[in-house]
């Protein structure tokens, strides 16, 4: 799917630099960026999901090791 990806001008020098210092379409970088932004984002939220189920059932020793 298409899309248009407004940058400024600031933004697009650091995407080009970036992409010619890697040997890369600054498309590929954005894309490398997005992947990495959305792994990243899973694996927050599947942490999350582990502390909120988790942490409570050892709330007491946590307590105790914290005195």
């Amino acid at each position: 799917m298409a899309m248009t990806l407004r940058l400024t001008k600031a933004e697009t020098a650091a995407l080009r630099a970036r992409a010619e210092r890697e040997n890369r379409s600054m498309q590929a970088v954005v894309q490398a960026a997005i992947r990495s932004y959305l792994n990243d984002a899973e694996r927050r939220e599947r942490l999350d999901t582990v502390l909120d189920t988790e942490l409570p059932r050892y709330a007491d020793a946590l307590e105790r090791l914290g005195q």
